[in-house]
């Protein structure tokens, strides 16, 4: 039913900026929360940040300051802007979407942060 697609990631410097996007079909984003995760290599996923309904925000400790999740409920996507870059946010970022019927999951994007 519902489909969430990620897209925006890429390679980049250490410092430099992407934005990332979550797109659904349906429109489930006026009622619910969504939150980011994200997974590096050899490593268990990981929370990034969640945004509520209502527009209020969380992340974790390690993007706080540098990371703002915001949305657009009328285009049913999500956004992840990712300021100052550091290598260790490499990682494949994924949009997640728990509903109360299902928990919805994007395929993922690479971010990729070197010199």
């Amino acid at each position: 039913q519902v489909q969430l697609r990620e897209s925006g990631g890429g390679s980049v410097q250490p410092g430099e900026s992407l934005t990332l996007s979550c797109v659904a079909s349906g429109r489930i984003f006026s009622i619910y929360a969504m939150n980011w995760y994200r997974q590096s290599p050899g490593k268990q996923r990981e929370f990034v940040g969640v945004i509520s309904s209502d527009g209020t925000t969380n992340y974790a400790d390690s993007v706080k300051g540098r990371f703002t999740i915001s949305r657009d409920n009328p285009k049913n996507t999500m956004y992840l802007q990712m300021n100052s870059l550091k290598p260790e946010d490499t990682a494949v970022y994924y949009c997640n979407v728990p509903t109360t019927s299902f928990n919805y999951w994007g395929q993922g994007t690479q971010v990729t942060v070197s010199s």
